[in-house]
């Protein structure tokens, strides 16, 4: 099909304001989907975004629709430009006279949460434009801002929307105003004078007078279909009978099926064994072309082999050409690699499924460039230290694991990456767990990461998230109002500040209105210390964690206590001691077994009973200096897991 027909587009919004609700809609008005199939949040595929209610992972799918008489369907005519019939958002007037009816509508579905704002920018490399979701209830939230931040970068043409406007407690004109202000704030004049359309996706009200701005305003691609292949991976998952299945946007040329193909970045070459499009099920096609959205079957089995980022060209033509003229296909820019913000350590419970393990992480790591993983040893072990976006993406990976391939796992408490600047040397090291720590005397410096903080909030919680945001070692910035009832709290944070728990305090203090979004900063000088877990004397490894030298000593007394619940009682007694370097900062004592030797004795001298009980107490000193506590892994699983 002509590009003039086609449109490339996204939804984005903060958590929970409809977007997979819209997307259902726009599936049955372009009936794509048969209504008898048709079911809620149908993009959602995975088990665990139907029961959380959330999307996780970016999913696309072609529609097509048809327009009796497009002149007629153009509702904003104030939108185009007189001059020269250009309109600002790079539409003409002129354009529109002549397009057919029909259209390819490429949709993709975008989660909403922080942890996977990854998701989110890859899918905004893949459109021309993004449908700005807003809920009339709530108003523009954190994420919003985030989202709208990443489409305005990639020079995206944004259609804003207040969704829920049938619900009672919508407050549309409100919103309104609070997206103008936005778009005022961001110095994006030319959207001020757009219309804002008001819709109920769960209704279908003003749902179809959205989908035809989307074919009104955003741009169609602008690649050639006569020019060397370039697609643009932007996800991947892995198929038992087709190996890697790479979801492309076709920018130049074509693909086939059979057609030899090289990747520009891994350099694998391979065949397409498929290709074809979404809907949302695979479905092939004969061939798909420049400015569509679609997915290639490569046939790679290893994993590693294609990377969403990299750019898929024809082999053929570098045969041709030879390797003299490879600069004429430049790669395409693909994507940031990103940084992981926790860590955790995964053990499968029973040894034997290690390798089970190591398939598992590979699989999933294909759909998600944001896991990171590497081979360890400890006390729990064999298992793999594992780098995530987030606790949200740590629990759906966590979650994954278990549902998909089975694994019963042990999980270590979460921690963070920090650099270590070495005494004398100024070498620079980054850890990302304590035992990898070294002695203080031998630390010049140790730096950790900040993270800019915005939260949105009603006005009327102010004064208990700057309560909130007073308990943290951080400073503050700014506060700014987007409307009188609105305002936007922007904070400076060390990380591990915010990364755990801060997220749940927030909604809890707020009653659930408030919402956040971060994004890092830079490395800055930390008081961090060591905190060491000796239990009977031996230092124990698996226990230790990093923490701040302020909460050492709470940290150190809440672990030895815990330690003391759950390690069952010895033949001798052992001591549970919190330290740092040589100091003891807490200790508990587990007390013995203790066998009645004086049992069997009845009447007589008392020195008998004493003797007894002396030879006991020789015994147990002897133990305690010569025996060593063995600890169960129910020990680890109770103070590590999550």
């Amino acid at each position: 099909m002509d590009q003039n027909n086609i449109r490339n587009f996204c939804i984005i919004s903060h958590i929970d304001h409809g977007k997979s609700t819209l997307a259902d809609r726009f599936l049955e008005l372009t009936k794509t989907v048969e209504k008898r199939k048709m079911k809620e949040q149908y993009l959602d595929q995975m088990e665990l975004e139907r029961e959380k209610g959330i999307t996780i992972k970016l999913q696309p799918v072609r529609m097509e629709y048809e327009i009796s008489n497009n002149k007629s369907q153009i509702t904003n005519k104030s939108q185009i430009s007189n001059s020269k019939d250009q309109n600002k958002l790079g539409f003409s007037a002129r354009d529109l006279e002549f397009i057919s009816s029909k259209y390819i509508l490429n949709l993709i579905d975008t989660p909403g949460h922080v942890d996977f704002t990854y998701e989110v920018s890859r899918s905004l490399q893949a459109v021309e434009g993004a449908v700005l979701l807003v809920d009339a209830t709530k108003g523009i939230q954190a994420q919003t801002l985030a989202n709208l931040h990443l489409a305005l970068e990639q020079n995206l043409v944004i259609i804003p929307a207040i969704n829920k406007i049938d619900l009672d407690g919508a407050r549309v004109d409100e919103v309104e105003n609070e997206i103008r202000e936005l778009f005022l704030s961001l110095g994006k004049e030319e959207y001020l004078a757009q219309e804002i359309f008001k819709i109920s996706a769960k209704e279908g009200v003003g749902v179809e007078e959205l989908l035809r701005a989307v074919i009104e305003k955003v741009p169609p691609p602008k690649g050639e279909d006569n020019r060397p292949l370039r697609a643009l991976v932007f996800d991947s998952v892995y198929d038992s009978y087709k190996g890697v299945l790479a979801f492309v946007r076709i920018v130049d040329g074509e693909i086939k099926k059979g057609e030899q193909i090289l990747l520009m970045a891994s350099g694998a070459r391979g065949e397409a064994i498929e290709a074809g499009i979404m809907k949302p099920n695979l479905a092939a096609a004969e061939k798909i072309s420049a400015g569509e959205i679609g997915y290639i079957a490569t046939g790679f089995k290893d994993v590693g082999q294609c990377r969403v980022g990299d750019t898929i060209t024809s082999f053929n033509f570098f045969a041709k050409v030879g390797a003299a003229s490879s600069s004429k296909v430049c790669a395409l820019p693909g994507y940031k690699e990103p940084k992981p913000m926790i860590y955790a350590s995964f053990y499968p419970a029973n040894d034997k499924d290690f390798v089970i393990l190591r398939d598992a992480l590979s699989k999933l790591k294909l759909s998600d460039g944001a896991l990171v993983f590497e081979p360890e040893s400890s006390a729990l072990g064999r298992g793999y230290k594992c780098g995530f976006l987030g606790m949200l993406h740590l629990e759906i990976i966590s979650e994954r694991l278990r549902r998909e391939f089975d694994l019963n796992l042990v999980i270590t408490t979460p921690s963070l990456t920090y650099k270590l600047i070495a005494n004398h040397t100024g070498d620079e090291t980054m850890i990302y767990s304590a035992h990898q720590m070294p002695e203080p005397h031998l630390i010049e410096k140790i730096e950790e990461m900040w993270a800019k903080l915005e939260i949105v909030s009603p006005s009327q919680y102010l004064g208990s998230v700057m309560e909130l945001l007073g308990g943290t070692e951080g400073a503050y910035k700014d506060t700014r109002y987007l409307t009188a009832e609105r305002l936007i709290v922007e904070h400076e944070a060390p990380l591990r500040e915010i990364i755990v728990d801060f997220y749940d305090r927030l909604k809890s203090i707020t009653s659930g209105y408030a919402s956040m979004s971060y994004e890092l900063l830079d490395w800055r000088p930390a008081d961090l210390v060591r905190l060491d877990i000796m239990i009977a004397n031996e230092k124990e490894e698996a226990f230790s964690k990093i923490v701040s030298r302020k909460r050492a000593e709470a940290e150190g007394r809440a672990m030895v206590e815990k330690l003391k619940e759950v390690i069952p009682p010895q033949m001798f007694a052992v001591a549970v001691q919190a330290a740092i370097g040589g100091k003891i900062l807490a200790r508990e004592t587990i007390s013995a077994f203790k066998k009645d030797v004086t049992g069997h004795l009845y009447g007589g001298d008392y020195s008998r009973k004493k003797k007894l009980l002396d030879k006991q107490k020789k015994g147990k000193k002897k133990m305690k200096a010569m025996g060593k506590i063995n600890i169960p892994q129910e020990v680890f699983l109770a103070v590590l897991k999550k």
